[in-house]
């Protein structure tokens, strides 16, 4: 296919996304009072960070889909696809930390995004995903990363 094949749908998706734009200014002006007030790391934790004993405090969210999580996923995550975040909010809890991730951490950053915005302070993106922490050793990253340095 030509890129001139492209182009209709490009202007087609621009359009569409200004006007969902000017019909939403309130999603746009929530969206921009968190980024305002955002934290730097927008809210990502590396696997390293967490001790191998504090996994079990975090409601753990793999925002794959069925598909991926079926294969495999990280013990004790529930599966709510990245876009179904929003819809099924009411399904994660408000009193405990929340830990979402997907396979490098670019969708699970989309959808950790729109919890916070919806109020969710208590979550955390988990930077790399499932590649990264599987990468870095599990539950055993943060042990594997505080190890002194053998001579």
């Amino acid at each position: 296919m030509s890129n001139a094949c492209f182009a209709p749908l490009l202007v087609v998706s621009l359009a569409t996304g200004s006007a969902w734009a000017e019909e939403n200014d309130a999603a746009v002006e929530g969206m921009e009072e968190y980024l305002a007030f955002a934290d730097y790391g927008g809210a990502t934790i590396a696997s390293e960070q967490i001790p191998a004993k504090d996994w079990k405090n975090f409601f753990i969210v793999d925002a794959r889909n069925a598909e991926q999580f079926d294969e495999e996923h990280i013990p004790g995550a529930v599966n709510i696809e990245w876009r179904e975040v929003l819809a099924r909010r009411s399904e994660l809890p408000r009193d405990q930390p929340i830990l979402i991730y997907c396979n490098t951490g670019a969708l699970s950053a989309q959808a950790g995004f729109a919890l916070r915005v919806a109020g969710f302070d208590n979550l955390r993106i988990l930077q790399g995903g499932m590649r990264d922490w599987q990468a870095k050793g599990g539950f055993e990253a943060n042990q594997r990363a505080t190890r002194p340095a053998s001579p």
